[in-house]
């Protein structure tokens, strides 16, 4: 079941063309990575589905329903712009938020206190926003963006400015957020946290869809059937069936090499011929880093 679909959604501005016939679907309850360059259409799409917008073509489906304002308060969204009110005190600013997307005073006040436990920041109450560091006020807002406890979560960049501890801090709270049912589209320029925490992922690049599927049945389909192998001795003599790629000199006279198998060719028959010329220190497959799919994916992409 998708808590959301994206049916041949096309917006445009003026004679820019935001997002060109993009169709998708994010499944319930899995964190879904919106990836692509700057102006790739992401932020209009994330502004379609906040209903901050609407598309000039094509339906959004909420859980099976046509997108309407019944929806807001089973969203939650941290703009990459962050978005508090700088005079106003946290705690004051924090129970306004809440009431906003449907809860009572008494049950935002100890939703509060839990996360205020939580995160560290009891002292913060009566403090005014303006007070607070960037990190500091990226904290409030990723408290009042999940504190509704809503169904569908979107963070746009939401490490932009953490430091490494605050950074593991509120990706431990992203996987909780999961394992409570809740579903997050993850829209970040930082592939490493993709490759950390996604599980589905689309790629948009100049306005199109190039891109989507489970991450792992993506990296599947990049994989180059490529192997490498740390070794001591020689290769020369290897066989036709292997291309080898260029040689690295290593520490104490080890080297490194890539290997591209022919497709009829697998890698235990590479082993063996591997152990019997040579000593090995390593041997793996080269499967396809997040970041080596997104260069390769924009870099395919037609020039408009």
């Amino acid at each position: 079941m998708n808590i959301i679909e994206v049916r041949n959604v096309t917006k445009e501005y003026a004679n820019h063309v935001a997002l060109d016939n993009v169709s998708l679907s994010i499944p319930k309850g899995c964190i879904f990575g919106l990836l692509g360059p700057n102006g790739a259409g992401k932020t209009s799409l994330i502004r379609i589905i906040n209903q901050i917008t609407g598309p000039d073509k094509g339906e959004i489906l909420f859980d099976g329903r046509h997108l309407d304002q019944s929806h807001i308060s089973r969203i939650g969204y941290l703009p990459e712009e962050r978005g508090l009110y700088k005079k106003m005190k946290v705690g004051e600013q924090l129970l306004y938020l809440a009431q906003l997307k449907g809860l009572s005073q008494k049950q935002a006040m100890e939703k509060l206190k839990s996360w205020f436990v939580k995160f560290d920041i009891k002292t913060w109450w009566d403090k005014s926003v303006s007070d607070l560091s960037k990190g500091m006020q990226q904290k409030v807002q990723f408290v009042s963006t999940v504190l509704h406890e809503p169904d569908l979560i979107i963070l746009d960049e939401p490490f932009s400015g953490f430091d490494p501890i605050n950074a593991n801090l509120i990706r431990d709270e992203i996987l909780e957020l999961k394992k409570k049912g809740s579903t997050i589209i993850f829209s970040t320029h930082r592939m490493e946290t993709v490759e950390e925490l996604c599980d589905n992922i689309a790629l948009i690049h100049k306005a199109k869809k190039v891109l989507d599927g489970p991450k792992l049945l993506i990296k599947e389909q990049f994989k180059t059937h490529t192997y490498f192998v740390e070794y001591r001795g020689n290769l020369d003599d290897l066989g036709q069936l292997y291309e080898l790629g260029q040689e690295k000199n290593l520490e104490n006279d080890y080297k490194r090499i890539n290997i591209h198998l022919a497709k009829h060719v697998s890698p235990n028959e590479l082993l063996f011929g591997l152990l019997q010329r040579v000593e090995i220190r390593s041997f793996g497959e080269n499967i396809p880093s997040m970041s080596d799919i997104f260069m390769r994916s924009v870099n395919e992409v037609p020039e408009s």
